[in-house]
């Protein structure tokens, strides 16, 4: 492995901290992207992690991808959608139509943080 490499690996923590401490964003719940990080995880590994953490995920298929909802099956707090590539996972988490922030998002970013690591 040559020594760029091995130094964006060793950044990589880096980047998952800072989106986890990143300001909430206002247009994040007009269902714009809040989260786009990839990750050496697999799809199924990252989700089953998210469904350990969090409460009310339900899960779908979309093709190749994994398509997970937080909250409400009818209005979901967050979509998380996780798409596998030659390295490992894509991962793009939206904020939903619903109200309410179940779980925060601080807690969101953070657990997503934890899952894709």
């Amino acid at each position: 492995m040559n020594t760029l490499t091995q130094r964006l690996i060793a950044a990589l923590p880096l980047a998952f901290v800072a989106a986890c401490g990143s300001s909430p964003s206002s247009t994040a719940s007009n269902g714009e992207t809040m989260i786009y990080v990839s990750s050496a995880r697999s799809p199924s590994s990252i989700a089953s992690c998210l469904e350990d953490r969090l409460s009310s995920v339900h899960e779908a298929r979309n093709g190749e991808a994994m398509e997970l909802s937080i909250g409400s099956r009818s209005d979901a707090s967050y979509f998380v959608t996780l798409t596998p590539n030659g390295y490992g996972s894509v991962i793009r988490v939206t904020h939903g139509a619903a109200s309410s922030d179940d779980p925060p998002e601080a807690e969101m970013r953070f657990d997503v943080a934890r899952c894709t690591t």
